[in-house]
């Protein structure tokens, strides 16, 4: 039932429970409601067909893990070490090959099948101590949606506007990544933009609810004309064909020059090809990334750097108040409180809505405090996009804590979470 409850309206959901009898009868009088609560989800939920569900649908507790979405945006820094190695690589082709196997290499990650906390307006999320990056993600819209982040360490540059388009199906939800991604490399200074594939979740109401990823993943050399073009098999009858992926590095001229293929949930491998796509006799396939041991029996099926990212040993000192480690509901779900979680994420839901009253009262826009909106609209493959850019304000602000004598004596976990712009709301 917990599947079940990912897109129940709160109507379906006042609905009172039937009593079921013991013994043959009341196995029938089971299967009886069961089939009677499936026939009425269905009536109730047809009308959602074809919509983005996101806006529609008042989602439970149980169906979360202890994760913000702004946190799940810096999932993708788990193996950026592949970035570091593209920014030393002088062959521009196998550049090419280490930033993209990077670009793949989340979604063994992305495959729970828990639904991250939306992020609150004006949320952030700080992440130190991890391959030598610095780390930053801010909410900076809430209606669309939309998250911010760049991170940064001698290697590379990497920056994204990000928002989610949904559309669903009847027992299925189609995942559609409206957004910017541009990662820069230092050494050689190109910039590079991916543009990744769409994602599926199944059995959302009935069955066993997995994830499948499937379609293009192109990532491209805005410098050079380069691109990768990697291929996403969808999952076939009986699994045939889940988590391969092949494809080919392109020059700007459209020739394919080296062939990549693996499995987003193992490994990548890649070897030189001919202008026919064919492996170039004497050479061998070269293994590129593996998926890093997980823990075993993890109750959200976590990798050991999901737990890092919700560790305050990853955290700057003195961190800022509106960080998503500190949310209420967040933590209390992670401790196995689902009933403080619900009442938390309701309370911060309407701190939200009232902190919007009171912006709209005041004749007030929301500005985001380390990201600025500009004039650019980014086209992507599933809609527009605003473009927002990192103001640079952060590493100031962190520069001067770091240089404080007195950066560390704060207990981290002490501070109450605070996001909202007007000081009133956070007691409302």
């Amino acid at each position: 039932m917990k599947a079940l409850k990912l897109l129940i309206p709160m109507e379906a959901r006042k609905m009172p429970k039937q009593r079921l009898s013991g013994g043959a009868g009341g196995r029938r009088c089971a299967i009886s409601s069961w089939t009677n609560d499936r026939d009425s989800y269905w009536k109730m939920m047809h009308k959602y067909i074809g919509s983005d569900v996101t806006s529609l649908v008042t989602l439970p507790v149980i169906i979360f893990e202890p994760m913000t979405m702004l946190q799940k945006m810096a999932e993708l820094m788990e193996y950026c070490e592949l970035l570091d190695k593209a920014d030393e690589c002088e062959d521009p082709y196998m550049r090419l090959v280490y930033a993209s196997t990077w670009a793949v290499s989340v979604y063994f990650a992305y495959q729970r099948p828990w639904k991250p906390f939306n992020s609150i307006l004006g949320e952030t999320y700080e992440m130190v101590n991890h391959q030598g990056i610095t780390f930053l993600a801010e909410q900076v819209s809430h209606h669309p949606p939309m998250g911010a982040a760049h991170c940064e360490n001698e290697h590379f540059t990497y920056d994204i506007s990000s928002k989610l388009k949904t559309k669903f199906l009847g027992n299925s939800v189609e995942i559609y990544p409206i957004g910017r991604t541009r990662v820069t490399l230092k050494k050689s200074g190109v910039m590079l933009e991916l543009v990744p594939p769409p994602t599926k979740g199944n059995n959302l109401i009935f069955g066993r609810t997995w994830v499948d990823t499937l379609g293009e993943m192109v990532m491209t050399n805005l410098t050079t004309g380069d691109k990768v073009v990697l291929y996403f098999q969808p999952c076939g009858w009986f699994g045939a064909g889940r988590y391969e992926v092949d494809g080919y590095v392109y020059s700007a001229a459209e020739e394919p020059k080296i062939m990549m293929t693996g499995k987003w949930n193992q490994s990548m491998s890649c070897q030189p090809c001919d202008q026919e796509g064919d492996p170039l006799p004497g050479t061998e396939l070269k293994e590129i990334w593996r998926v890093a041991p997980t823990p075993q029996n993890d109750k959200y099926q976590y990798t050991y750097f999901a737990h890092k990212i919700n560790s305050f040993d990853t955290a700057p000192k003195k961190l800022l108040a509106s960080d998503s480690r500190l949310r209420p509901d967040r933590y209390a779900l992670e401790k196995g409180d689902m009933s403080k979680s619900g009442s938390e994420k309701s309370r911060l839901e309407e701190q939200q809505r009232a902190e919007k009253r009171t912006r709209e009262a005041k004749g007030e826009q929301f500005t985001p405090r380390w990201f600025n909106m500009t004039n650019e609209i980014a086209p992507t493959p599933w809609g527009d996009l605003d473009v927002y850019e990192y103001n640079g304000k952060y590493a100031e602000h962190r520069a001067g804590i770091d240089s404080s004598s007195v950066a560390g004596e704060t207990d981290v976990t002490s501070i109450e979470f605070n996001p909202w712009q007007y000081s009133s709301s956070s007691s409302q």
